[in-house]
C-alpha cells in the first residue's frame, strides 16, 4: 500500500514512523506518475478533485478509483444508513445515531462527521448499524454503495467552485439512491423543491417528510405535533415546542432524523425522549455566552448561503452578523431581504469582503475587520442589550483558518476573552 499527498508530513501533522511500521510506503510532497505502475486500486480522499493529475492518469490507465466511503461499504456487513443534503446533515446524522441507539444494536456514527467509515466499518458487527453523513464529494466516488436507508434533506447552491453548475452538484447528491431497490428506504424532505422535483427518479421506497403539508404516508406536522404515518400506523411522536433543537431548520432535521431512524425499527415512544433531550452540536448555532445582555452564537459551520438563511431566521432579536471568508461562487444577494429584516450591522472578514459589500449595499450597513478577533470586538461595540452577535460566515474558512472548526474555536476564544463590563 502506498499513501500519497502533495503536502509534507509536517504540513499533514503525520507520524510517518507509525505508517512505515505498518508496512505502508509514503510519497509526500509530490505525486510522480510512477506511483501508478504497481497500482491495482486507487482510494481517493473526498477533498481531492477528480481533475488531479494522478487521478486523471489512473483513469487513463484503466485503474479502478473509489472513495474511502465506498471502501468502507465494501468492507462491511452491517446495515447502512446514509444522510446527505447541502445543509443540516451533520446535526441530522448525530441525532439519527442517538435515535438508532435506542434499538440496542451496535451503532457506528461516522463518515463526513467524526471518523472515516473506512477506518471503522469492518469492526462493526453484521447486526450493527452504520449511520454515515455523506457529502457530494464522497458520493462522487461510490460504485456499489447501497444504503438500506438514504435520507436527503435539501439541495441548494454550494461547491460551485468544484462542480460544473448546479445540476452537476445535484446529480452528485442523488447518487445516494443510485443502487437502491424497493427493499430500501429513501427519506426525502419534500418541502425542498429540488428534492421534490427528483423524487420520482428514486427507486427506493420513499418516506416523505413535510413541515407544511399533512401527508397520506410519511412524517409531518399537525396541530403543533410531529406525526408519523408510515404504512397503516399513525402515531403522534412529540410536540414541536418540546424539541431539544431550536429553530425551523432544526424542526426539519429532527423530523428527517426520526423518519430515518423509524425506517430501521426505532419506536416513536423511545424516539420522543431522544428528540426532547438532544442539543445542538459545536459550531452549529452554538450558544457561547451572554455578556451585557448580548448573546454570542457560533455558527461557523454555516459555509453557504442557505445555511445562513436558516441562521438569520432563528432569532427574533436584532443581529450583529459576522460574515465572510473564502467564497465558493455563491450569490450573496439572496441574503439581502433577510439581512434587512434581521441584521443591525454586518461585520465582514476575509476574501469575500468586497463581494459581500456589493451584495448588501443598500440593505444593511457593513464594516470591515482585518481579523476575527477585531470583528468580535467591533461586534460587541455595535450590539445593544438583547441583541445577538452571530458568526455565520456563508463562506469557507481556508483563507484565514485551518477549517470551520478552527474558525469556530477562535471565535469562542475571542468571545470569552471579552472583559465583563
Amino acid at each position: 500500500m502506498v499513501a500519497t499527498d502533495l503536502r509534507s508530513a509536517d504540513d499533514l501533522g503525520l507520524d510517518a514512523t507509525s505508517w512505515l511500521a505498518r508496512g505502508a510506503e509514503l510519497s509526500l510532497g509530490e505525486q510522480p506518475l510512477e506511483l501508478l505502475d504497481a497500482a491495482d486500486l486507487i482510494v481517493v480522499s473526498p477533498g481531492v478533485p477528480s481533475g488531479a493529475p494522478l487521478l486523471k492518469a489512473g483513469t487513463e490507465r484503466g485503474i479502478e478509483t473509489i472513495g474511502e466511503l465506498e471502501l468502507g461499504y465494501q468492507m462491511s456487513e452491517a446495515t447502512w444508513v446514509a444522510i446527505t443534503g447541502t445543509n443540516g446533515k451533520t446535526t441530522t446524522t448525530a441525532l439519527t445515531g442517538e435515535l438508532v441507539r435506542t434499538t440496542g444494536r451496535p451503532v457506528l456514527v461516522g463518515g463526513n462527521i467524526g471518523n472515516a467509515v473506512s477506518h471503522e466499518a469492518a469492526r462493526t458487527p453484521a447486526d450493527g448499524i452504520i449511520v454515515a453523513e455523506v457529502s457530494s464529494f464522497q458520493l462522487d466516488t461510490t460504485d456499489r454503495f447501497r444504503p438500506a436507508v438514504g435520507a436527503l434533506l435539501n439541495i441548494t447552491e454550494d461547491h460551485l467552485d468544484r462542480y460544473d453548475g448546479f445540476d452537476h452538484y445535484a446529480a452528485s447528491k442523488m447518487r445516494l439512491f443510485a443502487n437502491q431497490t424497493a427493499d430500501d428506504f429513501a427519506v426525502l424532505y419534500v418541502d425542498d423543491p429540488e428534492v421534490a422535483a427528483r423524487a420520482e427518479s428514486v427507486s427506493g421506497t420513499v418516506v416523505p417528510v413535510s413541515v407544511t403539508t399533512e401527508l397520506p404516508d410519511g412524517v409531518f406536522v399537525r396541530g403543533g405535533t410531529v406525526v408519523s404515518r408510515i404504512g397503516e400506523r399513525e402515531t403522534e411522536v412529540v410536540k414541536v415546542e418540546e424539541l431539544g433543537l431550536p429553530g425551523p431548520h432544526n424542526l426539519v432535521n429532527s423530523m428527517v432524523a426520526f423518519a430515518t431512524a423509524a425506517s430501521v425499527g426505532v419506536e416513536p415512544g423511545a424516539a420522543a425522549d431522544v428528540l426532547r433531550d438532544f442539543r445542538s452540536l459545536e459550531h452549529r448555532l452554538e450558544f457561547v455566552r451572554e455578556l451585557d445582555g448580548v448573546t454570542y452564537v457560533n455558527d461557523s459551520k454555516a459555509t453557504n448561503v442557505d445555511s445562513v438563511r436558516f441562521a438569520l431566521q432563528s432569532y427574533d432579536s436584532p443581529i450583529v452578523w459576522i460574515a465572510g471568508g473564502k467564497e465558493k461562487g455563491a450569490d450573496f444577494t439572496a441574503l439581502r431581504e433577510l439581512a434587512t429584516k434581521h441584521v443591525r450591522k454586518a461585520v465582514l472578514i476575509g476574501q469575500a469582503t468586497e463581494k459581500f459589500e456589493r451584495a448588501l449595499d443598500g440593505a444593511v450597513g457593513t464594516e470591515r475587520a482585518g481579523t476575527l478577533d477585531e470583528a468580535v470586538r467591533r461586534a460587541r461595540e455595535l450590539a445593544e442589550n438583547g441583541d445577538v452577535v452571530l458568526l455565520s460566515p456563508a463562506c469557507a474558512s481556508f483563507d484565514m483558518f485551518d477549517d470551520f472548526e478552527d474558525r469556530g474555536r477562535q471565535f469562542k476564544r475571542a468571545v470569552n476573552a471579552l472583559g465583563d463590563a
